[in-house]
């Protein structure tokens, strides 16, 4: 494949994006803020990447001011190495992002998974875990999304059979989602 058909391709991915579940993840997020949420981000690989980075726009990309006082509070479980591999070692991966979240989290806080398979046992022990105990889900998925898509309350769903090219439109969507944020929120502190 030349690199023009690899743009071709990935442009192809783009378009056959549900605009309405992006709309609607960005909502949530601005719940989120109104409503003093805070916003967990997990996922595994080349997906704990994204979610450090969406972690990072989230908390810090939508500020206006560093003075502002309300802010929008995001984490991304995937940072703490000590605590995962403690959890990993004692109590099984699988159970690294519940743990933390039976920690941390409040009921109406909002977990953002993201699994190109949408079949991570750790994620989808830690979705479980949230559905049950009164936080809003999202899934992030690609391929056929796997029991992520079926589980999670909310969904962005990548059609393609392909990780590399999942996770790189999922990294596009979260930077639309952190620019729309941005100017959303900052408006907020303006008016």
């Amino acid at each position: 494949m030349t690199f023009e058909e690899y743009l071709s391709y990935f442009n192809q991915s783009l378009t056959s994006l549900d605009r309405g579940e992006v709309a609607r993840f960005v909502e949530l997020l601005v719940d989120a803020y109104e409503n003093d949420r805070t916003v967990f981000v997990i996922g595994n690989g080349g997906s704990a990447a994204n979610a450090s980075h969406l972690a990072n726009d989230l908390a810090k990309g939508t500020l206006y001011s560093k003075d502002q006082p309300k802010r929008l509070r995001a984490l991304s479980l995937t940072d703490n190495v000590a605590l995962m591999t403690a959890y990993g070692n004692d109590d099984g991966y699988h159970t690294i992002f519940e743990q933390q979240l039976r920690t941390l989290a409040r009921p109406g806080d909002i977990v953002i998974a993201i699994s190109g398979s949408g079949n991570s046992p750790n994620v989808i022990t830690a979705i479980e875990w949230a559905n049950a105990n009164g936080l809003h889900t999202v899934g992030v998925t690609g391929f056929s999304g796997g029991k992520l898509k079926q589980i999670a309350q909310s969904t962005v769903h990548v059609p393609l059979n392909d990780m590399c090219t999942s996770e790189s439109v999922h990294s596009v969507i979260f930077h639309y989602v952190a620019l729309e944020l941005q100017k959303r929120l900052r408006a907020d502190q303006v008016t």
